[in-house]
């Protein structure tokens, strides 16, 4: 499972002098709040026990196993769900929590969500039943985005921000389109020195963290405080507003392609599910009628048992925590898709992985494997995965993001990031060694450039240290700005 509780980031960097405050609201945060971590998209969902056997979550994803597990740990109910905005990079669980368990969805009245919900707008509280929580306007990651502030008695415990104060950084602008990137990164500023305002002690839990593509840099803190903020953050530091704009602005990298499609999608309102999707098994001459029908086959073995053989044409992504985001980035959400997975893979992995980010049209999996598929008499295809020292003497293509790349990368080494790489594949040289920090995203590109029409195609197994280490040579940088978020 890529999901994890995670208890220590409750445990708050120091915060200024603030006696009684400071301790109440740490104790708080161990007792009562529970982060749910998403290591694979980079975010955090947040359960917080109310006190009374009831739960409220905050911005909870459509896969609510990890959720649903430490809820009943606790004997909680879940009865409010809040989103803080309409997310660009999963499926929101909200819906089905308020199926599930009753939840009120909390949520704002600009979003103009399609689906029951309690619409709040800047300054609505709502009783909790002892707590309350109160919304906060703070534009810029989304037009209607809103962070909640937790309250005891009219004291701040902590705030929600959701996509706009982050550790260290803000979320990305640039998700509604170039035209409005600038617009927005104002309105970003004004939210970050609207959430500086609350005092030093209040606890900060972002949704969006280190990993994920709605950026952030990298690091370990998934949580802060306002006061501790204000010390570290080269965009609260910001000088005055066109500077914060412009630092804002040239951290920003790719993202990942199903980003502009979920948006509507969580304002409409993902489906309800009863359970874990099926994935049904299939036979070699199953599998191959729906390739031949249009279907693509993902491969999500480790890469070295891809590289030893693989169906024809197969995308490999391995079952990993970022496997969502390289489906979602390279394969349209409307392509039947069918599976092949190794020995002890987990089927509802996948299935979660993929539904998490809209992906339904799962046709099932190659039964018994690829063992099946050559009793069957059916053709594999082999990739070369080979270790640095026995890599040949070949144009060298690096596929890892811009600030990987700018941080270190093999003398005249060619680059295209494995988002873009689709659509430059002719770009690709003849006998081209595919490298990445490991393996997997170099295995990835691969699958693709040979699905493309390349052959004698070899895969590094290692990244760029180990070849120059091997070959005697010093890595290259350049200047590439602030991380938008690290190897994926």
């Amino acid at each position: 499972m890529e999901y994890r509780t995670n208890r220590e980031p409750c445990a708050l960097p120091p915060a200024p002098p603030g006696g009684q405050i400071v301790e109440d609201i740490v104790g708080f945060a161990e007792d009562h709040l529970i982060p749910l971590v998403d290591e694979g998209l980079g975010n955090s969902a947040y359960l917080v026990d109310l006190g009374d056997g009831r739960a409220l979550a905050v911005d909870a994803g459509r896969d609510l196993r990890a959720l649903d597990a430490a809820a009943r740990r606790r004997r909680l109910t879940v009865a409010y769900a809040a989103d803080t905005h309409l997310h660009a990079d999963f499926l929101s669980g909200a819906v089905q929590l308020a199926h599930d368990a009753g939840a009120t969805v909390l949520a704002s009245a600009a979003g103009q969500r399609a689906f029951p919900h309690r619409a709040l707008g800047d300054g609505d509280e709502v009783d909790l039943g002892g707590l309350r929580l109160r919304a906060l306007a703070t534009p810029g990651h989304t037009d209607e985005h809103l962070s909640f502030l937790l309250l005891d008695e009219g004291q701040e415990l902590g705030v929600f921000t959701g996509g706009s104060l982050i550790v260290d950084s803000a979320a990305r602008t640039d998700l509604l389109g170039a035209e409005r990137t600038e617009e927005l990164a104002r309105a970003q500023y004004r939210s970050l020195h609207r959430l500086a305002m609350l005092p030093e002690a209040t606890a900060v839990w972002p949704t969006h963290g280190a990993g994920s593509f709605c950026s952030a840099p990298p690091g370990t803190e998934r949580t802060s405080t306002i006061g501790a903020q204000k010390q570290t953050n080269p965009l609260l530091a910001a000088p005055d507003e066109d500077t914060f704009v412009r630092r804002l602005v040239a951290s920003l990298g790719s993202y990942p392609a199903y980003f502009a499609r979920l948006t509507e999608h969580n304002r409409r309102g993902p489906a309800i599910l009863t359970g874990t999707p099926p994935l049904p098994a299939l036979d070699a001459g199953q599998v191959k009628a729906l390739i031949a029908d249009g279907g693509q086959v993902v491969d999500v073995r480790p890469v070295a048992e891809f590289a030893a053989g693989h169906i024809p044409g197969a995308l490999s992504i391995q079952l990993r925590e970022q496997f969502a985001t390289w489906l979602g980035w390279l394969l349209p959400d409307t392509t039947p898709l069918v599976f092949v997975v190794g020995d002890g893979q987990d089927l509802a992995e996948v299935v979660w992985q993929a539904y998490k980010i809209g992906y339904e049209r799962l046709s099932g999996h190659l039964a018994d494997g690829m063992p099946a598929w050559l009793e069957a008499g059916h053709p594999r295809a082999t990739t070369a995965f080979v270790t640095a020292d026995r890599v040949p003497a070949r144009p060298y293509l690096d596929v890892r993001q811009e600030t990987e790349y700018a941080a270190g990368h093999v003398p005249g080494a060619l680059h295209l990031e494995l988002g873009d790489l689709a659509r430059h594949t002719a770009d690709a040289p003849a006998g081209v060694v595919v490298a990445c920090g490991h393996g997997e995203r170099a295995m990835t590109a691969a699958s693709l450039l040979e699905r493309a029409g390349h052959t004698d195609v070899t895969v590094l197994d290692g990244g760029p240290a180990d070849y120059a280490a091997a070959h005697g040579l010093r890595l290259d940088t350049v200047d590439a700005g602030t991380a938008d978020g690290g190897a994926r």
